[in-house]
């Protein structure tokens, strides 16, 4: 069982929010039923698996509590029967994208944290799990994965990091500090979105033939 603090709530609400955004992009792909959980559960967990790995806590947080998978399934389920619903709003997928993003940074750098890391890899692990079942997600959909391209994504999660770890640095109460980094992420998203703000992208000026001579 999982136990219900505020931390384990929003990770609980993340993985929620992951799980919709998962479903919605595999039935934008037209995947049957198997391909809409399989995309459900992997944008859902690769994140937060990945970073548990990397930082030796096994089993995996969706392996130790059996809950992640039937609130995945659940989630999953409920999104399938309110399809046509959620597309009728038009920026569902972003919208519960970037509530996933912001919550799943929260548990990164928390976790870097309890962990007596250095602050910049707690950064790096709140920016792997918010980003990397994403990146998961969408691989798997055949597309470039949104952290790739010019779309403010990653940043974001980077920004939210750096103010998770200035505020704990500063001693602020501990429910303040997850409030205030997902809701920093999740405004940066929306704000990037809204005035067109992307990163510079580079490119050749001609497409070359990888398989010719350089």
């Amino acid at each position: 069982m999982v136990e219900l603090s505020f931390f384990n709530i929003l990770d609980l609400l993340g993985t929620s929010a992951f799980a919709i955004s998962g479903a919605l992009a595999a039935m934008n792909r037209r995947l049957d039923l198997f391909g809409i959980f399989i995309i459900a559960f992997v944008t859902a967990i690769g994140g937060g698996t990945i970073r548990d790995i990397l930082i030796d806590n096994t089993p995996v947080t969706w392996m130790e509590n059996t809950v992640y998978i039937y609130l995945i399934g659940v989630v999953t389920i409920i999104t399938i029967i309110f399809r046509t619903q959620l597309d009728r709003l038009k920026k569902s997928l972003f919208l519960f994208d970037s509530i996933g993003l912001g919550i799943f940074t929260i548990t990164g750098v928390e976790l870097g944290i309890q962990n007596d890391l250095n602050p910049i890899i707690c950064i790096t692990l709140g920016a792997m799990t918010g980003t990397f079942g994403g990146v998961i997600r969408d691989i798997l959909c055949n597309e470039i994965p949104v952290i790739f391209r010019k779309e403010i994504y990653a940043t974001a999660s980077i920004m939210g990091g750096l103010a998770f770890i200035l505020l704990h640095e500063l001693y602020f109460n501990q429910d303040v500090i997850y409030i205030i980094t997902s809701l920093t992420v999740i405004i940066i998203r929306l704000m990037a979105v809204k005035f067109k703000i992307s990163l510079p992208s580079f490119y050749l000026s001609e497409e070359r033939n990888p398989n010719l001579d350089l």
